[in-house]
């Protein structure tokens, strides 16, 4: 097949490397302590770093010609962003106005600096991300898909004028120059927890260009991702040959649908999550760490002449199997 990943009866083949079923799972109750200060808030425990699946990912990546990366919620959790929510105008920039200070402060962790090293040297293909905190692009990836949008942009809901969130703030200052609130709690997309009387007396701006309202350029859950992102998408999993899944679960529909897609391209995957997936039974190599411990200790660069054969976790489903 195309993308050199080949059936074979009993598994995959790909660069001569063959992925075969096994029925071996981790544990994934084990803990292990979580990190100091608030980067380590929002992590949930996870199994100590097995060396013989850092060997198994490091194989993957280094016979993974055009890789394709998919991230999610769960690789930001280690910059301190926890995991989702959403609201109503006048309260949600309220909410957003109060926690805009921290939320866009935050910075990249290991893992992005990680995925944005695999695109300078020319092994990552692309990065889908469902991710809306920037931190990819903090990192420097530019073959970077931001599926659901980006916090840091705004939208005219009229005329489509985009303007930079870190501008709306003087605005927001600048009409609401006495009022004051104090955040109880902060959201991953930088929305805060308000009083209905804190909320009342919030002046939100309009377009300067249109006096339109403005909305944060994301999707919000029960919206849609364009369809022109979407088939953007499925056309650079088309060109992968691999495609590895970075802290996500794979609940939402928006990003689940690309591993379908890789299914039906027979293209091997594996995930890096910590506790279970919608896509397990998919992957041929399941990995339960943490994202910034596990990347940096990847060699994308490294070669694997002297491996032939490696037995890895992967349940065929019944169509891909030789007739």
């Amino acid at each position: 097949m195309r993308g050199g990943a080949t059936v074979v009866r009993g598994g995959i083949r790909m660069s001569g490397l063959t992925f075969r079923p096994t029925r071996g799972r981790w544990i994934t109750h084990l803990s292990r302590p979580r990190s100091q200060g608030s980067t380590g808030l929002f992590v949930p425990p996870s199994p100590p770093l097995d060396p013989v699946k850092i060997k198994e990912l490091q194989r993957f990546i280094s016979l993974s010609k055009k890789l394709l990366v998919m991230t999610g919620a769960g690789i930001s959790t280690e910059s301190g962003i926890p995991d989702y929510s959403a609201p109503v105008r006048q309260r949600y920039w309220a909410r957003n106005f109060v926690g805009w200070p921290q939320f866009s402060s935050h910075q990249p962790n290991p893992a992005h600096w990680a995925l944005s090293n695999w695109e300078k040297i020319g092994k990552l293909h692309w990065l889908v991300t469902q991710n809306v905190d920037a931190l990819h692009s903090k990192a420097g990836n530019q073959r970077l898909t931001e599926l659901h949008g980006c916090m840091h942009r705004v939208l005219c809901l009229n005329c489509g004028e985009q303007t930079a969130r870190r501008v709306l703030q003087d605005r927001f200052q600048a009409l609401n120059p006495s009022w004051s609130a104090e955040a109880q709690g902060v959201a991953p997309d930088g929305d805060v927890f308000l009083t209905e009387e804190q909320v009342r007396s919030f002046q939100v701006p309009c377009c300067d260009r249109c006096g339109g309202p403005l909305k944060p350029d994301v999707v919000f859950f029960g919206d849609t991702v364009n369809p022109d992102k979407v088939d953007f998408v499925h056309q650079r999993v088309k060109e992968a040959d691999s495609l590895l899944v970075v802290g996500s679960s794979l609940q939402v529909y928006s990003g689940y649908r690309f591993i379908l897609t890789a299914r039906e391209m027979k293209l091997p995957i594996a995930i890096l999550n910590i506790g279970p997936t919608r896509s397990d039974d998919l992957a041929c190599l399941k990995l339960d760490s943490r994202c910034g411990e596990l990347l940096p200790l990847i060699d994308p660069q490294r070669q694997h002449s002297d491996v032939q054969r490696l037995a890895m976790d992967f349940p065929l489903n019944p169509a891909a199997k030789d007739p």
